[in-house]
């Protein structure tokens, strides 16, 4: 699968690419990520890509017309059917579900906003506009990674064991994953489920689905369609 990202600060993703499952995954060619400065899609000798917002108003906007341009080369020059996402805190939700539709797809083409946003008119451009989350970063690099991370770990043989993918949370099911232990069985004072420790598998998938459950209860109960105060950490 192929990923493009334009971003202005192209160098700030590089590192997160290099290391970890997504650096063995490109080894594998199981995917490939191509990262593009917005700066060269300008027609100006001072590669301008932001300007003041029409109708007033703090911050400078970026332009459409970069955007639009880099969009029509890069899918161009890819040769394959690039979706293009718009990542901005005025999108949709990420879920799970969107990376396991996007998984199924040739490619995904990740455009960062910045600043206070993108000039409207490129949405017209775009298939979809998504946020990570009810909060405001500086720019969408952030998301690009998120994305292309959560899409690729469902790709097939980017993660050693799919099992481990199938138990996490939001898989298949809206809840949380189960709580997890490693050695030692006993670490200051806090001891390893017996059940955990029995062999049987029956009473450990039990247990496990059950406490699924319970910490989506405590830390999500949005999931359950439950209304509780979740302003106090501590219940």
């Amino acid at each position: 699968m192929r990923f493009d990202i334009l971003t202005i600060f192209p160098e700030s993703l590089a590192g997160f690419f290099a290391t970890g499952v997504l650096r063995q995954a490109q080894e594998k060619k199981l995917l490939e990520v191509h990262l593009h400065d917005l700066r060269d899609f300008t027609d100006d000798p001072h590669r301008t890509v932001d300007d003041r917002p029409y109708g007033g108003g703090a911050g400078m906007v970026l332009k459409a017309d970069p955007f639009v341009r880099a969009i029509e080369r890069i899918k161009a020059e890819a040769g394959i059917e690039l979706r293009t996402i718009l990542l901005s805190s005025q999108g949709h939700l990420l879920r799970q579900d969107d990376a396991v539709r996007w998984a199924t797809l040739p490619g995904l083409l990740l455009l960062c906003g910045r600043y206070e946003g993108v000039d409207e008119r490129v949405t017209a451009f775009v298939d979809e506009e998504v946020s990570i989350g009810d909060y405001v970063l500086a720019g969408g690099e952030v998301a690009a990674a998120a994305i292309v991370e959560a899409t690729a770990r469902m790709l097939a043989g980017v993660v050693g064991k799919f099992e481990s993918v199938e138990t996490d949370s939001f898989y298949g099911k809206a809840r949380l994953g189960p709580p997890q232990y490693t050695r030692p069985p006993l670490f200051r004072g806090l001891e390893v489920p017996e059940v955990l420790l029995s062999g049987d598998h029956s009473k450990i998938e039990a247990f496990r689905e059950r406490r699924a459950w319970e910490k989506t209860a405590r830390n999500r109960p949005d999931l359950l369609g439950l209304d509780l105060d979740r302003g106090n950490p501590h219940g």
